[in-house]
């Protein structure tokens, strides 16, 4: 599944985000989340298995408002953050940055999911701020680094983007939902790649060849169901891949 929309809240200890431990003033930073974010999750039989690496990118509620109490850093990038969930075996699950820089503000802990699967509604709550090592060097005060500085709330309506089945622990076929409706496009189905990734080389080189190959994360902007079935069967698509070795010439 894919976060079709949803909405985040920050609730941001300002006093000691800047550094004044002894007071508190909390400040809710509300945001709404781009439609279509694609920030994936596992689900088995309606039950959450987890989260994949992806991202959703924020759009503040009041764009025209920033909190004059924000530092400079986060302040300058309050209208590109998003909230990104991390590879495996990263240090933490999720984490606030720069969508264009990649700067990391937050990195987030402690936070539990509930995932309703009649509504297909997806919450992640009680997270912790914690203050990155990044940040913390950038307000010239790295001692702070994972200091807790705020919490985060997630609500997020997903959208199915693939359905799997598994038998014997094999999974047999996929189907792609139809996302038409949201791409205008006309009907049938229609596989565009949605993302390339794990670019590998193949097997040695023989002579001058050598075998490339790289992944595709595929989706379905038709508007009927995109059937995906396992050999031998040959209701899938197919996806060609051609790769390029370009020349500008003697300039």
């Amino acid at each position: 599944m894919i976060v079709a929309s949803g909405n985040v809240a920050l609730d941001v200890d300002l006093k000691r985000l800047n550094g004044n431990r002894s007071r508190s003033q909390t400040s809710t930073l509300r945001f709404d989340v781009t439609p279509n974010s694609f920030f994936t999750a596992l689900a088995f039989n309606g039950d959450l298995r987890g989260l994949e690496p992806g991202s959703m990118t924020l759009t503040p509620q009041s764009a025209a408002i920033v909190p004059a109490s924000l530092p400079a850093g986060l302040s300058a990038s309050y209208q590109q953050l998003m909230i990104e969930s991390t590879a495996w075996g990263e240090a933490y699950e999720l984490v606030v940055r720069d969508a264009k820089t990649g700067f990391i503000f937050f990195n987030i802990e402690g936070h539990q999911f509930d995932y309703a699967a009649n509504e297909h509604l997806l919450g992640i709550n009680k997270g912790r701020l914690l203050l990155s090592k990044e940040f913390a060097t950038a307000l010239k005060r790295p001692a702070d680094a994972g200091t807790v500085v705020g919490t985060i709330s997630i609500t997020a309506n997903m959208r199915a983007i693939e359905i799997t089945q598994v038998v014997n622990g094999q999974a047999t076929s996929s189907v792609m939902p139809p996302s038409g409706a949201l791409a205008g496009t006309v009907p049938g189905p229609d596989v565009i790649v949605g993302d390339l990734s794990g670019l590998a080389q193949l097997g040695t080189s023989s002579g001058t060849q050598v075998g490339l190959a790289v992944g595709t994360d595929s989706c379905n902007a038709g508007v009927v169901p995109l059937n995906w079935l396992a050999l031998p069967a040959n209701d899938h698509p197919v996806i060609p891949q051609n790769l390029y070795r370009m020349s500008g010439g003697a300039g």
